[in-house]
């Protein structure tokens, strides 16, 4: 883990406690429970890159009613629940051991007239994807861009859900020797058509706005 992550974010990962934090969006409370310890790992926290994606579409008044959205690497299920709450029919996924942090927090943000909007799904990039259908309006993912490894099985994720008429949001921390910047100016564009709309210098966070391109 250490490869992954700077020494102070892993120590995040050595006690296992939980703990509850509140953010503000769009209007909305959102009450998050963060499962720290070492069986979730880096699915535990409510990363940077999350909130900025949820800042980026509470500034943008982004119109989610009716939109069929599904969340890559959900972690805590922070911006697939935001994205519920503003009118969209949401499928949050991650790893298997993620799912029961997840569903934590969509029954305590989703008010049960919206339970029907919302799934809660097991997706491992490269394997799982065939199983999901290509018609999602918008496909979001927060600080999904960190390991090299899973690079090719995330872009064959990315292929079979995106059809022409989908966007992808990506928001990323940049970090130095993850590849992360030669995902988004390299390989990303070899499929894609990838646009930087939001920049946070402060936290070097970048969000990535993706369509399909059409000689892919």
């Amino acid at each position: 883990m250490e490869d992954v992550f700077p020494l102070e974010e892993v120590g995040l990962f050595c006690d296992s406690y939980s703990e509850e934090s509140r953010f503000q969006y769009c209007g909305r409370e959102l009450r998050i429970t963060q499962n720290f310890g070492a069986r979730l790992g880096v699915a535990a926290p409510v990363w940077e890159a999350a909130l900025a994606l949820c800042s980026y579409f509470e500034e943008q008044k982004f119109d989610f009613h009716e939109k069929k959205v599904i969340e890559l690497g959900a972690g805590t299920g922070i911006v697939g629940i935001l994205a519920v709450l503003l009118g969209a029919n949401v499928t949050i996924t991650d790893l298997p051991k993620a799912l029961k942090q997840i569903r934590q927090n969509v029954a305590a943000n989703v008010p049960p007239a919206c339970s029907g909007k919302t799934q809660v799904c097991a997706l491992c990039w490269g394997e799982d994807q065939e199983d999901f259908p290509k018609d999602y309006d918008l496909i979001l993912g927060a600080d999904i861009v960190y390991l090299q490894d899973t690079y090719p099985a995330l872009l064959r994720t990315l292929q079979h859900l995106c059809s022409s008429r989908a966007t992808i949001y990506l928001s990323s921390k940049m970090r130095q020797g993850h590849g992360t910047v030669d995902f988004y100016q390299r390989l990303l564009p070899l499929h894609f058509n990838v646009k930087l709309v939001y920049r946070k210098e402060d936290e070097d966070i970048n969000i990535y706005q993706v369509t399909l391109r059409v000689d892919s």
